[in-house]
């Protein structure tokens, strides 16, 4: 599990503590070209959304890299599947058919459980 974690762990996370910190921090105002979304969610909800992402990613990131709580980089990997399973359906309810990275971030997710969890 940890040479897997350690492969996908950081690829899949890269973008997610970015745009997470997008979410927690600008105005609505300034995502709007970014995330046509953004006016169908409330803004708590949207700051509430950014953080998880941010943690999240860092979840899958940190505890392979220092060798502590190894263990919770799989639980990290599942919440974030439906973090982004639930980001498709946000986005194909919303008209954006722009979820290529989603989905993608969704199988590197899925690479990063499967050996841990031996499915």
């Amino acid at each position: 599990m940890d040479r897997w974690t350690r492969r996908t762990g950081p690829a899949e996370s890269s973008p997610a503590p970015q745009r997470g910190a997008l979410k927690t921090f600008r105005s609505r105002d300034r995502l709007r070209p970014m995330m046509a979304w953004v006016d169908h969610m409330p803004l708590p909800a949207l700051r509430a959304l950014g953080a998880v992402e941010t943690l999240g990613a860092t979840g899958l990131v940190l505890p392979p890299l220092t060798g502590i709580a190894v263990s919770s980089a799989p639980a990290a990997a599942i919440g974030f599947v439906l973090l982004q399973a639930a980001a498709i359906a946000v986005h194909l309810r919303g008209g954006d058919r722009r979820i290529a990275l989603n989905a993608v971030l969704v199988v590197a997710a899925a690479v990063t459980i499967w050996p841990a969890v031996r499915l």
